[in-house]
């Protein structure tokens, strides 16, 4: 039998969303006729480029700005969420409940938190969102990375930051579990849409076949795609993700280069 990697580490939680993950591989690894191999040792970048890989998720910006060319993409998931629908999704803008600033143009000048540089969720949607309102090329007078859109969940609510931009399928997932990760925090608004989060093989790979096995999974057992919220796997290549890039220049027209 044939080995690979195969993980998916974008979204864990809750707790039942990852297990529902792990599931979802299984059922399509032996569909695939493919043996698991241990990732561990691996950081996202080498699982990313691995000449094993079968399956993960990536995230759009660093498929357009690290991966181009070096994988295949397999497509893209259609969430049932409040924030996501046809296969787009967005970023929430989040602060405290408590906090007195209304507009999303109250906050220049604060303490922005950033899930990591290169996240299209946590900082080039943000970024984009934030573009109008900058002056001589900045919006916070502070920014810090947390490592994660929970981190900055937990950053936000403890008061060591005022401003984060969290992916709506994270937000929403911890929302629909009524998770008290997002207890006292408030959303001050919306970024634009932008294509769900993709998944990749390797380069080389076939990524329809991939992909047919993801939706017979998700058909088979819909009470696993119920917890996932995953209606299904739509077709999906490099050039849907131009626009991020596009988003990228639009904030870096006005003015806005870097958080």
């Amino acid at each position: 039998m044939a080995q690979g990697f195969a993980e998916l580490q974008m979204y864990v939680a809750p707790e039942r969303v990852r297990q529902a993950q792990e599931q979802w591989l299984s059922r399509v690894l032996e569909r695939l006729g493919v043996e698991r191999r241990d990732a561990q040792a691996l950081d996202l970048k080498q699982l990313w480029l691995s000449p094993q890989l079968v399956l993960t998720q990536t995230c759009g910006y660093p498929l357009m700005t690290l991966l181009r060319g070096q994988v295949e993409v397999v497509g893209r998931p259609v969430y049932q969420l409040p924030n996501s629908a046809g296969g787009q999704h967005c970023s929430v803008l989040v602060a405290r409940a408590d906090d007195p600033r209304q507009r999303l143009e109250d906050f220049r000048g604060s303490h922005g938190l950033l899930n990591a540089r290169d996240s299209n969720s946590g900082m080039n949607l943000f970024r984009h969102a934030l573009a109008p309102l900058q002056r001589e090329g900045r919006f916070f007078a502070q920014v810090s990375l947390t490592g994660g859109h929970r981190n900055s969940l937990a950053a936000i609510k403890g008061g060591r930051g005022d401003l984060a931009a969290i992916d709506s399928v994270t937000f929403d997932y911890l929302a629909r579990d009524h998770s008290d990760e997002i207890a006292g925090l408030r959303v001050i608004g919306h970024t634009a849409n932008a294509p769900c989060l993709p998944y990749i093989t390797r380069s080389g790979a076939d990524g329809e076949q991939v992909r047919q096995a993801m939706n017979q999974a998700l058909e088979d057992s819909p009470t696993m795609a119920k917890v996932l919220a995953i209606a299904e796997v739509l077709p999906a290549s490099e050039s849907d993700y131009q626009v991020l890039l596009d988003y990228q220049a639009q904030a870096q027209a006005l003015g806005l280069h870097t958080l």
